[in-house]
């Protein structure tokens, strides 16, 4: 069975894994001309961990961790009013058995796990005509290939689901906010350790965590917003939008507004979800945050990429390339799973919110959710 992903960042790697031990022939296409560098810290989460172990690269994950002491929140002028040594806005409870990772390092550890996997860098789908003898594929490039499966692991601005299932206002659900994060000198000279500042009234704020041994950081910038029309792929209108927002901005903000300017990995997008129906169409399905985007506010994404790479893989492999089976059995395995996660975003807005409050929340148990699916074996 010749199967083609769209995407390489995590899901699209830990994909390629999974099928090739299966004994499926892989092919990968990625727009950006190799493995992107960059991206926020995210998490390795409950049965995510389990799917690590299962690769064989826990060990190697856990490794690579973000090493975090605690965090702080401060005022406009610095000032710290909030300190914790027993969690991070970022990676959660310091003490638990989460991994708490950067993307871009993750990303290399499930290319390079996946072994012998055709990579089609520089590259975008263009068309998907579907028939009975399989999914007839063109590409921007021009080249024209058929395989029997292709699975969208292309993100939340999916280019699969586009051409496939309809545009993308007919499944994205905007939570209000965005997000930008890019790589910056570690300018406040922080030890493992996270500094955040949020403006009351404001409804922007953000922050800087030391990572890669103090040699650098990682700027988180947000603010609220109804939804705002832009090019996903032009970055310079993109960081011509976070300084309009942020110009006025306290605390360090300018001084990492200059370093922006320098930044290659610089990304900024809403916080959204992605909620479908169905999250295949005949020969094609989508994973991760193509077809079921929990936002950075669920801090889960990466968890259901691999999660639903596992389970997706493993379904093909018992379906014995009956891609109609496999499909619904996928579904049914991480629907609820799925829900759930989507729904912690929520959750963990409010969550936040009391924290900054100096309040204890009440609400959801978060690893009751994170926890709540038991791996089948396939």
């Amino acid at each position: 069975m010749n199967i083609l992903i769209s995407g390489a960042s995590i899901g699209g790697p830990a994909l390629a894994y999974w099928l090739t031990r299966h004994g499926f022939d892989v092919t990968i296409v990625e727009r950006s001309n190799g493995l992107r560098p960059g991206g926020q810290a995210i998490d390795v989460r409950g049965p995510a961990l389990d799917v690590a172990a299962r690769m064989g690269l826990l060990e190697e994950i856990r490794a690579h961790r973000v090493e975090m002491r605690g965090m702080s929140m401060v005022d406009g002028e610095g000032n710290e009013v909030y300190r914790s040594e027993e969690h991070t806005f970022t990676g959660g409870e310091l003490a638990g058995p989460d991994i708490e990772i950067l993307r871009d390092d993750l990303s290399q550890i499930l290319a390079k796990a996946a072994g012998e996997v055709g990579y089609l860098f520089g590259d975008s789908i263009k068309e998907i005509v579907q028939d009975g003898r399989g999914a007839h594929v063109t590409f921007d490039s021009g080249l024209r290939r058929t395989f029997d499966v292709v699975v969208g692991t292309d993100g939340l601005h999916s280019n699969t689901r586009g051409l496939v299932f309809g545009p993308e206002s007919r499944f994205i659900r905007h939570l209000g906010t965005y997000l930008s994060v890019w790589t910056a000198p570690n300018i406040l000279g922080l030890d493992r350790w996270q500094v955040f500042h949020q403006m009351p009234g404001t409804g922007w704020g953000g922050g800087v965590m030391s990572v890669r041994g103090n040699s650098e950081a990682r700027v988180y910038m947000g603010f609220e917003s109804e939804p705002i029309a832009f090019d996903h792929r032009d970055v310079e209108a993109q960081k011509r939008i976070l300084r309009d927002r942020m110009g006025g901005a306290g605390w360090v903000f300018p001084e990492l507004l200059e370093h922006m300017g320098q930044a290659e990995d610089f990304h900024l997008d809403a916080m959204a979800q992605i909620h479908m129906d169905s999250w295949s169409s005949g020969r094609v399905v989508l994973l991760g945050d193509a077809g079921y985007c929990g936002s950075p506010l669920s801090g889960q994404g990466t968890s259901m990429a691999m999660v639903g790479a596992y389970v997706l893989a493993g379904e093909l492999a018992a379906a014995r390339g009956d891609h109609t089976a496999a499909f619904a059995a996928y579904e049914r395995e991480l629907r609820d799973y799925v829900r759930g996660n989507q729904e912690l975003a929520l959750t963990n807005k409010a969550r936040v919110e009391a924290q900054q409050a100096g309040e204890e929340y009440r609400g959801e148990d978060f690893g009751e959710v994170v926890g709540s699916l038991s791996l089948k074996d396939y």
